[in-house]
Formats: structure tokens, C-alpha cells, sequence
């Protein structure tokens, strides 16, 4: 969740250090620092502050250079936000340095060990606990003192750890978090996402868990914790560093809602067969006798990809015509599911990284099933723990809220679930409408986005809600679910969704003028239904904005969007909520890309 920045070679570091952790900004933190091995004094120097790294940067003296050094932003843990809390950590002679990314599980049992042996602690966090277990290492080498200390903490890590008496490198270390090293031009770089280093390489080498690298300014080289020697092929990153900016538009998530159209036609490039009216997925690794074989599918994510996952379980059931269903990747991995050999598993995650998915994951193979994985970001750990699977091709997401990484996953989903369908039941007939539905996405996309003026003016006259609900029905439900997510996420404002079916179970209770409900209004088989739940909330004094094929008259608003095939439509009808949510939020006066605890990768449990 939060971020890592190091660089070793022969510019000033302090700047590059610096940049790195602003480009890190949307991934959620509280604080900042930034520790160099500065060739005029024997010991490390450091500089850290809660906040932001505006803040950090303010405290920086002029005269802080170097050519080695690490930096952190952090999300809360162990401590709460402060100066000391903030990483790196350093030991009480300044000679080790370490900054982390995870959670040390029995850094309590650890930290009362030293303790008990003198050892004085300047911060509540476990970070500091492997600090000091390195730094008391007796081992000659800097790699050997990081072996024996990860040898005694359990939990995940993402580290990166200088020492002063070995000026030459910064040694790494991956379990459970990201870890990427940037490979340059007598330089080398880490960070904990790519994101940091683009502007200045494009050849990266990813780490696996349980892997360490020792970084050197003209060389590096990877290995176990264990110490047996691995190797490591730089792979190219697809972005370059202008696909991170803002690109003219006052947020990010702004631009990402509307590079939606864009995008979904990436998603789509390439891949469908208008001679078999299906698609071509040849990194599921799956073959037509396999997908025969298909028992059921069930779809594993965690907040935006659960819902993701959730309509794409309903075009899996309704194209391929396999029972599918999604649940929560934090819940499945606990509950000692039964994996079923028969079973596909799908795992969904923006990043790749998301730890619960990864965990899942594991336990999925460890238990023999079979994974494919749903993911953006190329060469993650998803991506290569998965027997197979399909990119979403939505391109850095930079903003804490997914929009158009949703937006992609569905539509992958959509593609899946008609190879799946063309392999078993589904008619040419069937397969080209679906071809010819997929096609018109893009442009629709495009003339919903030229409504954002009329959704700013709805969002003005709701953004004074305390609390919204959300309803739909079988293919509005995760609709109503991801738009009420969305409204929590970025304005602050309470939000629920509940199928409109269930309204009279409970929720009817809450109906009143203060309490607004977003109604999904799809024109299908089921839009009477959807009329007879608006009917009920008026019956109420309840407001209704709804989001429909055309107006609703039991509405006090509606906005209109384009209709697609049945199955296509909860992809579009969710993208004027998105508007909807950033509108509230911006007229509300939140800070829309980094909302208030949280993260963007999740990459702790």
C-alpha cells in the first residue's frame, strides 16, 4: 500500500528520491521520508515528516546530496501518523536504514525480545524491529545481516536497506509486496511499482516472494533468501512516463473516466474472430476439450474487482451457460473452501498485487486448482502465480479509485465468458450479436461522457445527502454496488445497495425526502419489476434519480444512457456513476485521487 523509492549510481539523489515518491502519490500514505549515504559523512543522513511529500521536500536542507539513497511514503499500521512513525527507520548509530512495505505478524514478540535486551525503540512501528535485528546482525555481509533478520520475522515485506559501512549497495527483499528494480545505464533503481521508475527506465525486473537482489550502481544481481542464485531477464514496461501524468484534466480521476473509450477499445484490439464469431484468449492456457470440462467458475476479487467479478460471473451463466459466481477473495481464503478439480478459478485484481487475491491464489494451487488470472498490470505476481488469463489493457490507473480498470475487467469478462460460450452452447447467431454489442462500446462510452454537464448539475443537487441507496436488479445489482462504492470512496457520503427485490425486506424502513435512491433501470425483461420498486419508494416520499434507457416518469430525474445487448448494458450504465460520484466529491471539496484512508494497491490483509 504505501511505497518505496531507492537509487544507486552517480546523480545527485536527493531529487530523483523525491520525484520518485510524488509519482507514488496516489497509492495513499500519511507521511514521508527520504535517507542518503552522503560521501562527506560516515554515517546515513535523513530527513522525514508526517504528511505530504510537499512537506517532506519543504524539510530537505540545501546541502543533502549523494549518490545512494531510499525513500518511503507510508500508510498507517502499526503507529499512528507522526515524524517518528514515518520511514525509513534508522538504527541508534545512523549506520543501517531500512524502509518496508507490509506487516511483520510477531513484531510484538520480537520487539519485546529487544527490548529485554536494552534495545531502546524511537517508534511504534514493526519497521523498526527489523531495523534493529539488522543492525545487531554479526554477519560480515549486508546481504547475510537482511538473510538472518527476514529468517526471524514472519508476515509479509516489501524492504529495501542501506548500510554505511557497505556504501556500494542497497539490498532488497520480497514477500507478499511489490518489489521492482529498474535497470539503467550504470544506475539501477527500485521501487515498489513501476510508476517510479518510467521517467527514467523502461527495463525493469520484477522479484518473486522470497527473492533478494543486491543493487550496485554498474550491476545487479538476484537470489533466494535461502542464498541460492535465481535468474532474472528484464522484461520492457509498456507505458512510458507521459501515460502517468495528468494530461490537461484537474484530476486524475477525471482523465481515467474519460480515457474509458480509449481503453475498452485496447481491451477489445486484436481479439475478436468475426470468421467463428468468438474471440481469440490464447493466454487462458485453456483448451477447447478443458473448457468443456468446465464444471463451474468462480471469480475471486476484492472491492471493485468483486464487483467486476460479479457481473462478469452473470456473463459467464448467461453466454457460456456454466454456473458461475464471485466472492470476496478475503473471505474465500479463509473459510477452507472446497476446491473442486471441475472448478475454474478466476482471480481479479487491478494490480496483481491485491494480497488477499495473491493469498487466495496460492491456496488455490497449493489445493490443486486451476487460476487464471484477470489483471492489469503486466508481469504482477497475480500474472505469474496464475496457470493463465487475459490483461484488461486499461493502462495506468494512477487515481485510488478504479474507473476504467472496472470498466476493462468487465469487458474482459464479456469476452471470456463468449470463448467459453462459442466452445460450448452459444450459436454464431449469438456470438456475432454479442461481437456486434462489444464493437458499439467505445462509441457509447464517448456519448455518455458528453452528458457530464447535465450529470455536474444532478450531482450539485444531491452532493447535500447524508446518505444515499443504490438498487438494481440480477444485472443492475453489482451496478448499484459499485456506484455506491464509488460515492463512499471519494465524497464521503453513506451509501448502500441492495437488489431492488429486497426492498421491501428491510430497507423500505429507511425511505424518507432525505434519503435519495439511485435506481439502475435497465430496458429488459425485468423493467416492469424495477418500475414496481420506484413505485414503492414515491409511495414513500422517497427521491429517485435513475439511470435508464429513457426517462422514468416515477422518477424525479433520470439519465438516459445508450442501450446495448442485455448482457453489455451494466458496463455503460455504470459509467455516469462514476461521473455522478466525482461530481458530488468535487463539489463537496474533497481530494478526489487520494481520499482519506485509503490505498491504492492493498497489498496487506
Amino acid at each position: 500500500m504505501c511505497g518505496i523509492v531507492g537509487y544507486i549510481g552517480r546523480r545527485d539523489v536527493a531529487p530523483l528520491l523525491l520525484e520518485g515518491l510524488q509519482r507514488l502519490e496516489y497509492r495513499g500514505y500519511d507521511s514521508a521520508g527520504v535517507v542518503i549515504n552522503s560521501p562527506k559523512s560516515a554515517a546515513l543522513k535523513m530527513v522525514k515528516a508526517k504528511g505530504r511529500v510537499r512537506d517532506l521536500e519543504a524539510r530537505v536542507p540545501k546541502r543533502f546530496s549523494g549518490t545512494t539513497g531510499i525513500a518511503h511514503t507510508r500508510w498507517a499500521t502499526h503507529g499512528a501518523p507522526s515524524d517518528e512513525n514515518a520511514h525509513p527507520h534508522l538504527s541508534p548509530d545512523s549506520e543501517v536504514a531500512v524502509v518496508h512495505n507490509g506487516i511483520i505478524d510477531n513484531a510484538s514478540e520480537l520487539r519485546a525480545k529487544l527490548e529485554a535486551d536494552g534495545v531502546v525503540f524511537a517508534s511504534e512501528t514493526d519497521t523498526e524491529v527489523l531495523t534493529h535485528l539488522i543492525a545487531r546482525s554479526r554477519a560480515k555481509t549486508l546481504e547475510e545481516k537482511v538473510r538472518e533478520a527476514l529468517r526471524l520475522v514472519e508476515g509479509t515485506y516489501g524492504i529495501a536497506v542501506m548500510h554505511a559501512a557497505f556504501p556500494d549497495r542497497i539490498v532488497v527483499a520480497r514477500n507478499g509486496s511489490p518489489v521492482v528494480l529498474g535497470i539503467g545505464e550504470k544506475e539501477m533503481f527500485v521501487a515498489s511499482d513501476v510508476a517510479a521508475l518510467v521517467a527514467h527506465t523502461r527495463q525493469v525486473v520484477t522479484l518473486d516472494d522470497g527473492e533478494m537482489a543486491t543493487l550496485k550502481a554498474d550491476d545487479f544481481r538476484t537470489y533466494t533468501t535461502e542464498g541460492s542464485t535465481t535468474t532474472a531477464t528484464p522484461t520492457t514496461v509498456e507505458w512510458e512516463a507521459e501515460s502517468y501524468d495528468m494530461g490537461g484534466h484537474d484530476t486524475y480521476m477525471h482523465k481515467e473516466i474519460c480515457e474509458q473509450p480509449d481503453a475498452v477499445d485496447r481491451v477489445l484490439r486484436g481479439r475478436i474472430d468475426d470468421r467463428f464469431s468468438t474471440v481469440h484468449l490464447g493466454g487462458l492456457n485453456l483448451d477447447a476439450r478443458e473448457a468443456r470440462g468446465i464444471r463451474r467458475v468462480k471469480i475471486l476479487g476484492c472491492g471493485t474487482s468483486y464487483h467486476a467479478g460479479l457481473i462478469g460471473a452473470g456473463l459467464v451463466e448467461s453466454l457460456a451457460r456454466i454456473p458461475a459466481d464471485a466472492e470476496p477473495a478475503s473471505e474465500f481464503r479463509y473459510r477452507n473452501p472446497v476446491v473442486d478439480p471441475d472448478t475454474l478459478y478466476i482471480a481479479v485484481s487491478q494490480s496483481g498485487e491485491t494480497y488477499d487475491v495473491l493469498a487466495a491464489v496460492q491456496e488455490l494451487k497449493r489445493k490443486g486448482g486451476r487460476v487464471l488470472g484477470v489483471v492489469n498490470v503486466v508481469g504482477s505476481a497475480i500474472a505469474r502465480e496464475a496457470d493463465g488469463g487475459t490483461y484488461v489493457h486499461a493502462g495506468p490507473e494512477v487515481c485510488v479509485v478504479s474507473t476504467k480498470c472496472f470498466t476493462n475487467t468487465v469487458v474482459a469478462f464479456a469476452l471470456i465468458a463468449l470463448h467459453l460460450g462459442r466452445i460450448r452452447d452459444l450459436s454464431v447467431a449469438e456470438g456475432k450479436r454479442i461481437i456486434e454489442g462489444l464493437r458499439k462500446l467505445p462509441a457509447q462510452i464517448s456519448e455518455i461522457l458528453e452528458t457530464e454537464d447535465e450529470i455536474k448539475k444532478l450531482a450539485a443537487q444531491y452532493a447535500d445527502a447524508k446518505s444515499m441507496m443504490f438498487i438494481g436488479r440480477v444485472r443492475g445489482y453489482p451496478v448499484a454496488l459499485e456506484a455506491s462504492l464509488k460515492l463512499k470512496e471519494i465524497s464521503y457520503i453513506h451509501a448502500e445497495a441492495y437488489p431492488a427485490s429486497e426492498l421491501k425486506h428491510g430497507p423500505l424502513a429507511l425511505i424518507e425526502p432525505a434519503l435519495p435512491t439511485v435506481a439502475i433501470v435497465p430496458d429488459d425483461e425485468l423493467l416492469e419489476k424495477n418500475r414496481a420498486a420506484m413505485e414503492e419508494i414515491k409511495a414513500r416520499s422517497g427521491r429517485i434519480l435513475a439511470v435508464a434507457h429513457r426517462e422514468q416518469e416515477k422518477a424525479d430525474h433520470t439519465i438516459v444512457v445508450p442501450k446495448n445487448e442485455d448482457e453489455l448494458d451494466p458496463i455503460l450504465m455504470g459509467i455516469p456513476l462514476q461521473l455522478l460520484a466525482y461530481h458530488t466529491a468535487l463539489a463537496l471539496g474533497r481530494d478526489i485521487d487520494k481520499p482519506r484512508n485509503l490505498a491504492k494497491s492493498v497489498t496487506v490483509e
